[in-house]
Order: C-alpha cells, then sequence, then structure tokens
C-alpha cells in the first residue's frame, strides 16, 4: 500500500478508495431493494474503504440504525444475523426460480446455480449474530 500511495500520490488512492466504497454503498443500496444482489458484503466493503479514505462516512455508515449492527457483528465475530441470512437465502433461491421460470438457458441456468451455490454456502457458513 505505500509503494502505491508514493507512486500514484496520497490523493489520488484515497479518491479510488473513496469511489469503491461509493460503488459499494451503491450496489448495497440496490442490492437491499433487488433479490439479485446481496446487501451485507457491499455495505462492509463500504464500510472498510471508507475508513480509508472518509472516517466520517465509515463513522456514518457504523452509526446508522440500518447499517450498523451489520457491520459490528462482522467486525466482531464475522458474523451475518440470522436474519440476513434468512432473506439472503430466500433471495437466492427466488431469483433461481425466477430464471427457471423465464426459460433462461441451461448453461446460464448451471454457472447461476453454481454461483449461487457458492454465495449460499458462504453465507451460511458465517456465525450467526
Amino acid at each position: 500500500m505505500k509503494i502505491l500511495t508514493q507512486q500514484l500520490g496520497p490523493g489520488l488512492v484515497r479518491a479510488i478508495w473513496f469511489s469503491t466504497g461509493m460503488l459499494a454503498l451503491l450496489l448495497g443500496g440496490i442490492g437491499a431493494i433487488l433479490p439479485i444482489l446481496p446487501t451485507t458484503p457491499f455495505i462492509i466493503l463500504a464500510a472498510f474503504c471508507f475508513g480509508k479514505s472518509s472516517p466520517q462516512l465509515q463513522a456514518l455508515l457504523e452509526e446508522s440504525r440500518l447499517f450498523g449492527p451489520m457491520i459490528a457483528d462482522w467486525r466482531e465475530n464475522g458474523a451475518i444475523a440470522t436474519r440476513y441470512k434468512a432473506i439472503a437465502v430466500t433471495m437466492m433461491a427466488a431469483v433461481f426460480a425466477l430464471s427457471i421460470w423465464f426459460a433462461v438457458p441451461v448453461f446460464v441456468l448451471v454457472i447461476q446455480a453454481v454461483c449461487l451455490t457458492g454465495a449460499a454456502f458462504f453465507v451460511l457458513s458465517r456465525p450467526s449474530a
């Protein structure tokens, strides 16, 4: 990281962290509405990126009534609350069911099944908050 900062300059590195945090926050927000994207990993990533670029935004996320508990559970225990696990796995199954219903090509279903199974395994293997 030190070498990267020396080569690019601290302002550019901070801008990259900030941009990545904003993108993660945007994707997390979309994931809160759409079942195809997870929310928790993107919010955790956003908090991490803001920690490198904008401590004020990091604090805002960590103190948020909606996102704060997710971040705290992850930092303390690497945990995802049971409620969020259930929502995530249910949404993954719903997306896969919709893909079958819309007659998505088989090769896409196979790729989707592998990705969703991996994501579900990761989510379910984390400790519960």
